[in-house]
């Protein structure tokens, strides 16, 4: 670039790498683009001699200059103007400033003088902050060079003395902190590292030397190629190189690690004064005695070096890397590629391209790039190198064995047997996991670890669940649906599509358009000739479907367009399994027909659907909460069989099978047990685990299983018995009323018996069951009957109002004038929950204050101290407040005792209601016993 008349003296590049200023004899400033190598800025003019110095502030808003006319001037770059100066230093007038430079923060200036010493200016105002002299002040003595550190904190200069010297000036202070020899003659520039450890000088004496910046010690050997006095000194922003002009007339480049040169010399027809290099590290410019301002491309510059000299490959390898910290992946792409040229048998090319390509998301390019550098670390005969390979095969190993670990706790609670909706085969659990390690996510999983040496656990964990999500199938069963034997080592995709292959086949595109890997369907997916997985296959079936990330239901009686009510009278919404299919899900998407959405509803999750949802509450008679978002558990089990009541299942047993997942339990699988025998082993478990007697609730025939449960589910379709309740100033107005002294001691014995009960035991079949007993004392057929099946009978209890009982079974009839040998007893089950607990605020004496629980004997009972205590006082009130609750009308037991002294119920038409004739007689509710039950 020719635009100056007279020689070149100083040179800057913005930070924006594209344009340069330059400073001249001419006594001007221009501004350069340096790809079009025109001239975009100036020329600054208001010098009557020539511009020794400039700097750029690190904004690249301005400019600041020096000339041989003793005038320093700060530029605004966009409007041209001086916006300060001239700036003095208040001492004496001195010919010119050899050096100028901002402070990293570009609030402050510096500038060399004639004496020895170095000012600082404040760059908004021009006041003169500091000035830091060494101990010579001789008006010959000139700071040829300055240079504030990378921290903005310390000052170097370099100086016209013999021997050349290099001061180190802390400024807050004005502290002298080192002063080097460093050279035979004058030191005409000096840079900082760009980590701030080191300091490198140039000399008339024609030597580059590097010094450590803390103690001053010379590192490693002086550069030598010049043939005259170096004029300037430039390092690259990444410290890898540094670039000197000299009055040989050459530009040279020398490794910051070797000290070497690098490249060939540059060469300029007339002494070159000064040197800059872009903050890119990808050019330079150089100026010298004839105005001339050259560009040279670094690259182009060492490119003589290519194949013989390594530093050329190292220089590549370096900027590579700078380029991949600051995010100009593209660039340090291009970088990597000629490493690669350069050296083809190393594997550092190939580690910098897959990172450059990984991080563009070129990620099948990236990963090839890896595995060739692996192979890479396998070829070479040097020992660090192959260690190196095995620090990444460690590394490997350790990802994978986290991998695999994450992947074991994703597939504990997966299904065993998944259809691949890519390829259309279906896998097991080996043939899942060897799919993910083949697969793209793997490879975007493993690859940035084994490149940054990391191990994000959360991303691991993040992918697998991603990637292992499955979509549940919930659908009636049709004749003739594809078994796994049907499709085991078949591409379902390939299958004739006809009959019920077509739901397999649409179901598994819906899943893998939906961006799922993975389908299950109850038809093809469970080996029914294997025993064992059809038992853990049925008892995780609840936890498949909470866990699946999609629950697709097919409803193939619903036809396209179909309005609300579609779905409530679909066969799907009559089945047994559907039941836990719909309540499992976290989310659950409905198709009709021919596969498109029900109602139109484009929601991404169903159970979101107001109308969807109302549909099936009032279908099922299930909860709105329930559905959306139901918790499987043993409490409140006479709910949940009536949910269940009305549904059908093709094999008797499933009715409860069914029901294990609802209830979160896991019991043995027997098909062929037969339906009272599976519905009886799942009540016992229930009651058992829980103590929730509320399964004792229904009506109906008794199970050959225990004469306490049903034959049949659909015994509990009528509504349970519910109480009435009352007010809480109705239970106060009714324990007012229960003033006599003999009646509240008796309440509070009758509420320690009970608080001592033990809760229900159920096991091989026989319920030990707590109740209050009444024994009946007479039975009499009712009379005008014209039942053929049914009767019903007037019955008499102890302390009961009479009652008439409906049921099958034939009575003994009898009175107390004409007794029977087989004992008869209606019961209040008693539930532990029926205990009403005391008011922590109010009751500071109460059921809590019992002493142990001891044998319920009369004897033990009379020491009860709720027997001493107070008339009407409030720790009496929780025993009262039971006393109301009993007299209330409940749900009772018939029960006939048998000659073993065991009992078995006697199942009832309709529910069997009583209640106590008054709850003053506390005495006729103190029969507390717990029976057997067969």
């Amino acid at each position: 670039m020719r635009g100056h008349t007279d020689t070149v003296w100083a040179s800057a590049f913005f930070k924006d790498g594209r344009r340069v200023v330059t400073g001249s004899g001419d006594q001007t400033l221009q501004i350069w683009d340096v790809e079009k190598g025109t001239f975009v800025g100036g020329p600054f003019e208001g010098y009557s001699q020539g511009v020794r110095s400039v700097a750029v502030s690190p904004d690249d808003k301005r400019i600041a200059s020096s000339g041989v006319d003793e005038n320093i001037f700060i530029w605004d770059v966009e409007s041209k103007q001086k916006v300060l100066g001239p700036l003095v230093n208040g001492v004496m007038k001195f010919p010119d400033t050899n050096s100028l430079c901002f402070s990293p923060d570009g609030k402050r200036l510096a500038g060399g003088s004639c004496n020895n010493a170095v000012f600082v200016w404040d760059a908004e105002t021009g006041a003169r902050l500091a000035m830091l002299q060494g101990y010579r002040l001789d008006i010959g003595v000139e700071v040829l060079s300055v240079a504030f550190s990378p921290d903005g904190l310390k000052l170097a200069f370099g100086s016209k003395t013999f021997p050349g010297t290099i001061q180190v000036w802390r400024i807050d202070s004005a502290e002298q902190l080192l002063e080097i020899n460093a050279h035979r003659i004058f030191v005409q520039s000096v840079v900082w590292s760009p980590d701030g450890h080191q300091l490198v000088s140039a000399s008339a004496d024609k030597t580059i030397k590097f010094w450590n910046s803390s103690n001053g010690d010379q590192i490693g050997q002086p550069c030598i190629g010049h043939t005259g006095l170096i004029n300037s000194l430039a390092i690259s922003s990444d410290g890898f190189f540094i670039a000197t002009a000299s009055y040989d007339k050459t530009v040279r480049l020398w490794s910051t690690k070797t000290h070497q040169e690098i490249g060939s010399a540059l060469q300029h027809t007339s002494r070159v004064f000064c040197v800059a290099i872009s903050p890119n590290g990808e050019l330079l410019v150089s100026g010298d005695g004839e105005g001339k301002v050259l560009v040279w491309s670094i690259e182009n510059a060492l490119s003589p070096a290519f194949g013989s000299d390594p530093s050329y490959n190292s220089f590549f390898v370096h900027r590579s890397k700078v380029k991949l910290e600051r995010n100009l992946y593209p660039e340090a792409l291009s970088d990597a590629e000629k490493v690669i040229e350069l050296h083809p048998s190393s594997y550092r090319g190939y580690e910098l391209k897959h990172t450059a390509l990984y991080a563009l998301q070129r990620y099948d390019d990236a990963i090839e790039a890896f595995k060739i550098m692996h192979s890479k670390l396998d070829d070479s005969p040097d020992p660090e190198i192959r260690q190196l390979r095995q620090q990444y095969v460690s590394r490997f190993e350790v990802l994978e064995t986290a991998i695999r670990r994450v992947i074991q706790v994703q597939l504990e609670n997966a299904p065993l047997r998944l259809l691949n909706t890519s390829t259309g085969h279906l896998c097991d659990r080996e043939a899942q996991i060897n799919a993910f390690m083949e697969s793209k996510e793997y490879e975007q999983l493993w690859y940035p670890s084994m490149t940054h040496g990391r191990l994000p656990t959360e991303h691991i964990v993040e992918a697998v669940a991603k990637y292992f999500g499955w979509v549940m199938l919930s659908h009636r069963w049709e004749r003739k649906e594809p078994l796994l034997r049907d499709i085991e080592d078949k591409v379902i995709y390939n299958l004739d599509p006809v009959g019920t292959v077509v739901k397999l086949q649409k179901f598994c595109e819906l899943a893998r358009d939906a961006g799922y890997h993975w389908a299950w369907s109850d038809t093809c997916c469970i080996d029914q000739n294997n025993n064992a997985e059809v038992q853990r296959s049925v008892n995780s079936m609840f936890i498949w479907y909470r866990n699946s990330a999609l629950t697709i239901v097919y409803l193939s009686d619903v036809p396209p367009s179909s309005e609300s009510g579609a779905l409530a009278n679909s066969a799907w919404n009559t089945r047994g399994w559907t039941v836990q299919e719909f309540l499992a899900p976290r989310i659950i998407i409905f198709y009709q027909e021919n596969w498109t959405l029900y109602l139109n509803d484009r929601s991404p999750n169903h159970k979101e659907s107001i109308t969807i949802m109302k549909e099936l509450e009032d279908s099922t008679g299930i909860d709105a909460q329930s559905l959306v978002a139901f918790q499987p558990r043993m409490t409140g089990s006479r709910q949940k069989l009536q949910w269940a009541s009305s549904r059908v299942t093709t094999f008797q047993e499933d009715i409860a099978y069914s029901l294990f997942g609802i209830f979160g339990i896991h019991l043995p699988v027997i098909y062929g047990e037969m339906k009272q025998n599976a519905l009886g082993r799942l009540l016992q478990e229930i009651i058992a685990q829980s103590g929730d007697i509320t399964a004792l609730d229904w009506v109906g025939k008794s199970s050959d299983f225990n004469s306490c449960l049903p034959a049949d589910i659909i015994s509990y379709k009528p509504s349970p018995f519910t109480p009435p309740s009352l007010t809480e100033d109705q239970i106060r107005t009714s324990v007012l009323s229960l003033r006599d002294a003999a009646v509240v001691k008796l309440a509070s014995t009758l509420y320690a018996r009970l608080d001592n009960l033990t809760v229900p035991r159920f096991g091989n079949r026989r319920l030990q069951l707590p109740c209050i007993a009444f024994p009946i004392t007479a039975v009499r057929r009712s009379r005008g009957q014209d039942q053929k099946t049914s009767i019903t009978y007037e019955v008499k209890a102890d302390g009961l109002q009479d009652i008439s009982i409906t049921t099958e079974e034939k009575l003994i009839q009898f009175s107390r004038a004409r007794p029977t040998r087989q004992p008869y007893l209606l019961v209040r089950p008693w539930n532990r929950y029926d205990l009403e607990p005391p008011d922590l605020a109010d009751e500071t004496e109460g059921v809590d204050d019992l002493s142990e629980p001891e044998s319920p004997s009369d004897d033990s009972l009379s020491e009860s101290p709720r027997n001493n205590e107070p008339v009407g006082s409030e720790s009496c009130s929780p025993a009262l407040r039971l006393l109301v609750r009993l007299g209330q009308p409940f749900g009772a037991l018939l029960l006939a005792q048998q000659r073993g002294g065991e009992y078995m119920r006697i199942a009832s038409d309709n529910s069997i209601i009583a209640q106590v004739k008054d709850m003053t007689a506390v005495h006729d509710m103190m029969d507390i016993r717990i029976l057997e039950i067969l």
